[in-house]
C-alpha cells in the first residue's frame, strides 16, 4: 500500500480531536427534576481516593472504544448505582482542555424518578451525594480566581537552529477559577467551569 492510500486510511472519515491530547474522561452531568425545578446532582468524592472531599460529577476515564456519553453513563452506573437506562441524555456540552494534557467531555442527562431510587453511592468512591438548583447559579454569581502558566523554556533549546533570538516572546496564558459556596459544599474548579455553561442557558 502506497502512502497516500496510507493516509487515506488513516484520516478518511476520521473525526477530528485534539492534537497532542493525553487521555480523555467523561462525566455526567445529572439533571433532577423537582417541583420547584431542576437540580444538578453531585458527589464528594470519598476521602480515601485522590482529590478526596472535592465536589465534582460522577465521571472517569474514557476506555478504548468508548464515547463520552456510554463512559459517563458506565461511571455514573459504578459510583451511584444509577441504572443507566434511567438516564435520558441531552446532549454534550463543550469539553474542557486541561493544561495537563486531557480532555474533559461533559455529558448532559436526565434522572428519572426510578433511578433516584436506585441511587446507592460506593462508599469506596463517594462520600456523600447532593443537589443544587440550577436556579441558584444563575442567580448567583460565582467568585473568580486567575492564575497564570508561564513558560519555562530550557537553555538548551536550539534558537540559533531554529532562527529566533533567545529573548523570543513565549506566550504565557491563564486559568479562571470559578468558585461557588453552597452551605458546606464549595463547587469549583472544572466543575464548576462546566456547571457555569449550563447556568448561562437561560430559560
Amino acid at each position: 500500500m502506497g502512502e497516500l492510500e496510507n493516509l487515506s486510511r488513516r484520516f478518511g472519515g476520521h473525526v477530528p480531536g485534539l492534537l497532542g491530547a493525553r487521555a480523555g474522561y467523561a462525566v455526567l452531568c445529572p439533571l433532577v427534576e423537582r417541583p420547584e425545578g431542576v437540580h444538578l446532582l453531585f458527589e464528594v468524592r470519598s476521602p480515601t481516593v485522590s482529590q478526596g472531599g472535592e465536589v465534582c460529577f460522577p465521571g472517569g476515564r474514557m476506555e478504548p472504544g468508548e464515547t463520552p456519553q456510554s463512559c459517563a453513563l458506565r461511571e455514573t452506573e459504578e459510583e451511584l448505582a444509577i441504572p443507566r437506562e434511567q438516564v435520558q441524555l441531552l446532549g454534550t456540552p463543550d469539553f474542557i482542555c486541561n493544561q495537563r494534557g486531557f480532555l474533559l467531555h461533559p455529558v448532559l442527562g436526565v434522572v428519572s424518578p426510578k433511578g433516584l431510587e436506585a441511587l446507592r453511592p460506593s462508599p469506596a468512591e463517594v462520600a456523600e451525594v447532593f443537589t443544587v438548583p440550577l436556579s441558584f447559579f444563575r442567580q448567583t454569581p460565582p467568585e473568580c480566581y486567575r492564575y497564570t502558566l508561564e513558560p519555562q523554556v530550557p537553555d538548551t533549546f536550539p534558537y540559533e537552529a531554529v532562527g529566533i533570538p533567545r529573548n523570543y516572546p513565549w506566550a504565557s496564558g491563564w486559568v479562571e477559577v470559578p468558585v461557588w459556596h453552597y452551605g458546606p459544599h464549595v463547587i469549583w474548579g472544572m466543575t464548576a467551569r462546566i456547571v457555569r455553561s449550563l447556568a448561562e442557558v437561560r430559560m
